[in-house]
């Protein structure tokens, strides 16, 4: 992995080529490990390095973009070059808030040698026992274990660095029998923390549990959501609304909520860069420090998240919410999301329910209006109707459209235990519990 002092000197070489010209460097290295199995075998052993480069560069208030991977003073002169030409080519933007200000950022050490290091024999070890515990049941694990190491450097010809190290490490399975199926993950930087039997267990016992499934009328019920549910409900809220490019735009769940009680109190989302549960990152991709901010307290709708350019526009300041250059069209975006635990255990929201449905997770959800953060989808890897208190039979997967806005205002319980979980798309980290949820609107089968 990179150090420090290297990933300075590539930084401060291209923008050496800028000349007079404002520009911003942002360097980022990523090493990833992956295996990858199915059918009980692995098949799959893959690793890669890249290190790619962005530049932006100002020309007044024209701002142009360009990125290499390439490290060489030739390359520096091309990207430098291509770069000045979008920029020129590029209509003024008033709106636009210069480059960001040398700034302190506070420690957030996420880098663990042993993950760092961690071998495709050891990958394999792990897998090996998941794949022989799901062939001892007659069953089919799939999945993958990831691990690896990355780096991001920022610096801009006002005299900013920042720099940063991390690893990570992901195991996700599913369980397949003939009509029925489970689902287990975690995720961290810390390899150690994975715990890949036991999840592979949890996967198996799904997957054995929900066999022979039922039908079920479509409607409203109750439901109990696994983590992984949970993790969607976020990723959703995310995505489609605690922007602060939504909320200036007027197409967020946030709009006409601000201040004000529009989730259930046991419900508190925030988001926090430097909390070493999470995967912690101390700065965004424009070096601009990372600050906590309550999206969500005790049912109240907070703020959104800010990059320099919308929080320039909303008269606010910038939270540290930043994306790379290449997907900052899409505005800032939270990426350290927590949701608060409670006091109960998911037994006891089972043993609590007289009728409703407990869910694994959902999948292939999409928007349907983003006001209310109406989303449409369908459940996957496990659902169990509960009756009295305890888990009557496995239902067919149903399909759902339901706010998830008003679904969060219908929360009655939250579970004492959180899960970490990486999204596979987006670069975004959940620490979220259990949830009990009073009324969820299923509008069919899947089947």
């Amino acid at each position: 992995m990179i150090a420090q002092k290297e990933a300075k000197e590539i930084c401060q070489k291209v923008l050496s080529h800028c000349g007079s010209d404002q520009a911003e460097a942002l360097l980022m290295i990523q090493e990833n490990s992956l295996t990858r199995f199915a059918s009980n075998a692995i098949h799959q052993n893959v690793s890669e390095k890249d290190a790619s480069l962005h530049l932006r560069l100002v020309v007044g208030k024209r701002v142009g973009t360009a990125s290499t991977n390439r490290m060489d003073a030739d390359g520096f002169d091309q990207v430098v070059a291509q770069a000045r030409a979008n920029a020129q080519a590029s209509p003024a933007d008033p709106d636009f808030p210069g480059l960001a200000e040398p700034a302190a950022y506070q420690n957030a050490d996420s880098f663990d040698e042993r993950t760092a290091a961690y071998s495709p024999a050891e990958r394999a070890q792990a897998v090996g026992v998941v794949c022989r515990l799901a062939k001892e049941k007659s069953l089919n694990a799939s999945g993958a274990f990831s691990t690896g190491c990355g780096a991001a450097a920022v610096a801009n010809t006002q005299g900013l660095f920042a720099f940063h190290a991390a690893t990570h490490a992901d195991f996700q399975t599913v369980v397949m029998a003939q009509d029925a199926s489970g689902w287990a993950q975690s995720s961290g930087w810390k390899v150690v923390e994975i715990p890949v039997e036991s999840l592979g267990r949890e996967a198996i016992d799904k997957a054995e549990r929900g066999r022979a499934p039922q039908a079920l009328t479509p409607g409203e019920y109750a439901v109990v959501l696994d983590p992984y549910a949970t993790q969607d409900i976020l990723t959703m809220l995310n995505f489609h609304g605690m922007s602060g490019q939504a909320v200036l735009e007027g197409r967020s769940w946030m709009n006409g909520r601000l201040g004000r009680s529009a989730m259930s109190a046991k419900v508190s989302i925030w988001d926090d860069g430097l909390d070493h549960s999470g995967e912690p990152m101390p700065f965004d991709f424009e070096g601009v420090p990372k600050h906590k901010v309550d999206i969500v307290h005790a049912g109240v709708v907070g703020s959104p998240v800010y990059d320099r350019y919308t929080a320039r526009k909303a008269g606010v300041t910038s939270t540290g919410h930043a994306l790379p250059p290449d997907a900052r069209r899409i505005g800032p975006l939270a990426t350290n999301l927590f949701m608060a635990h409670g006091q109960t255990d998911l037994d006891e929201m089972i043993s609590s329910t007289q009728d409703g449905l407990y869910v694994t997770r959902f999948w292939y959800t999409r928007l349907v209006h983003p006001s209310d953060c109406v989303i449409t989808g369908m459940t996957r890897d496990g659902v169990f109707r509960i009756l009295n208190g305890e888990l009557a039979h496995p239902v067919k997967n149903l399909r759902f459209t339901q706010s998830y806005v008003k679904a969060l205002a219908n929360v009655a319980a939250v579970g004492r235990e959180v899960r970490l979980l990486a999204s596979n798309y987006g670069g975004v980290a959940a620490s979220v519990p259990a949830l009990k949820i009073e009324r969820f609107n299923f509008t069919g089968s899947t089947v």
